[in-house]
């Protein structure tokens, strides 16, 4: 699934999730989706910045030969 979400869609669902929280607009029965879905969003936008966190070393390290 993380190949079909670019980051600022990942970012943008999540920020909308912790203000729907914050201000309540989550039922309680809604909450434990909201937060697994959170979770799976956070997983996605660590593995893309790790990911081009490495692309960015590796072209650096090209530019320094």
């Amino acid at each position: 699934m993380s190949d079909k979400i670019i980051y600022t869609d990942a970012f943008d669902e999540l920020q909308q999730i912790v203000l729907d929280i914050e201000d309540g607009e989550i039922s309680v029965d809604e909450l434990s989706v909201k937060v697994k879905r959170a979770s799976e969003l956070i997983k996605i936008c660590k593995e893309k910045l790790s990911s081009t966190e490495e692309d960015v070393n590796l072209i650096l390290k090209e530019l320094e030969e």
